[in-house]
């Protein structure tokens, strides 16, 4: 029975690790959405950038709108 429970639990222990890796590459995003969010609302008004990245104004407006952390 004691091994019954330690396969168990060994997965939940493994998955531990994970959440401090996850939570630093989530950080390490967000200044980067900032800059590019920032830089979308830019160039919202010049048509020939907003062709060449292929969205249009509404789109580029809607991305720069979210906030950072989505």
């Amino acid at each position: 029975m004691p091994t019954l429970i330690m396969r168990l639990a060994r997965p939940a222990q493994l998955n531990w690790g994970a959440y401090p890796a996850a939570a630093w590459r989530a950080l390490r995003r967000w200044p980067a959405r900032r800059r590019q969010r920032t830089a979308l609302r830019d160039i919202a008004n010049n048509p020939h950038l907003l062709r060449d990245i292929g969205v249009t104004r509404q789109q580029a407006l809607g991305e720069a709108d979210k906030p950072f952390w989505r």
